[in-house]
């Protein structure tokens, strides 16, 4: 019987994993197929504080790994295939541990970047390919960069890259996008901004372990043709990891697990989320950590048997 059990190990779940270790609360984590979460895809991370000179994605993960251990978090590799939420203690299958058993259960199981699975993408992910603007645009100031993707997250990121790009183009397989009027009318008015409708990607095209260029199939010609990119940014949504909770803890329309606002609380309580599973407008490694920290703290009082809503008006 395990006090805490923490899913996942990116900047929230490890943070959690500090907090909670802490508190000499010797808290389980499990490390799922991707250890560090999307971290580990990136490689210089220069906007986490603390570091003027930048840092290493899987670094920064391995240390903050570390200090976890280091105070007593205990860590075991496995995938969660199913729970049972009904009542405390919790119960969780776990593939190549067994079942486990916790009085109380953090959900840091994140959001994976939705990719178009096309040849060189994956293997060029850090090397010129991306999913998030915010944290990788600043590597192509003064360069030609692509956003693929037709709603309003591709036409906010288009938009954000023009400072940074000399030439943004937007590339979306259909002739229309789905991008709210106001969010197209942004993106159209933006002189830094080229257009590639109608073209579907086919393959990130790469030299010397660097992008190089993106080869599309022109929907109305069916001509094949290389846009020439040093960087290509992919904008297709994410996709939150709670397929395996199987609808017992609330979630919104698109699978984000709902949070009662300024907490970590789920509908379920000892039940707990944090970082990008219940995060779909930041997504940032920092927001993450700090969702993480305040999930350990709403952990803690549950245990202590304080309830989260009494001692949190008292602050």
């Amino acid at each position: 019987m395990y006090n805490c059990i923490v899913l996942g190990t990116g900047p929230s779940g490890l943070t959690a994993a500090i907090y909670l270790a802490r508190a000499n609360m010797k808290p389980l984590v499990i490390e799922g197929p991707e250890p560090g979460g999307q971290l580990t895809l990136t490689t210089e991370v220069e906007n986490f504080p603390g570091f003027p000179d930048g840092i290493m994605g899987p670094e920064l993960m391995d240390n903050m790994r570390k200090q976890a251990e280091r105070f007593g978090a205990e860590f075991k590799r496995g995938w969660v295939t199913k729970v049972d939420l009904n009542a405390p203690p919790f119960k969780l299958l776990v593939d190549g541990i067994g079942e486990l058993e916790t009085k109380s259960l953090i959900i840091s199981t994140g959001a994976s970047a939705k990719l178009l699975n096309i040849p060189g993408e994956k293997e060029n992910i850090g090397r010129g390919v991306s999913t998030c603007a915010t944290c990788d645009g600043f590597f192509f100031r003064n360069r030609k960069v692509i956003i693929i993707g037709g709603g309003d997250s591709a036409m906010e990121e288009a938009n954000f890259l023009t400072k940074f790009a000399s030439e943004v183009q937007i590339v979306h397989r259909r002739n229309e996008l789905r991008a709210s009027k106001i969010m197209q009318d942004r993106a159209r008015n933006n002189p830094k901004i080229k257009w590639g409708l109608n073209s579907t990607p086919l393959e990130v095209v790469a030299e010397n372990n660097r992008v190089i260029g993106l080869k599309v199939r022109n929907n109305e010609t069916n001509q094949e043709e290389i846009f020439e990119t040093d960087g290509i940014f992919v904008a297709i949504g994410h996709k939150p990891n709670t397929a395996f909770l199987a609808g017992q803890v609330k979630t919104d329309d698109t699978g984000y697990i709902v949070v009662e606002a300024g907490t970590t609380l789920t509908n379920i309580p000892g039940v707990f989320a944090c970082g990008d599973v219940q995060d779909h407008r930041y997504r940032q490694a920092i927001t993450a950590a700090g969702s993480g920290c305040m999930a350990a703290l709403d952990c803690e009082k549950y245990l202590e048997g304080n309830a989260v809503q009494d001692w949190s008006q008292t602050l």
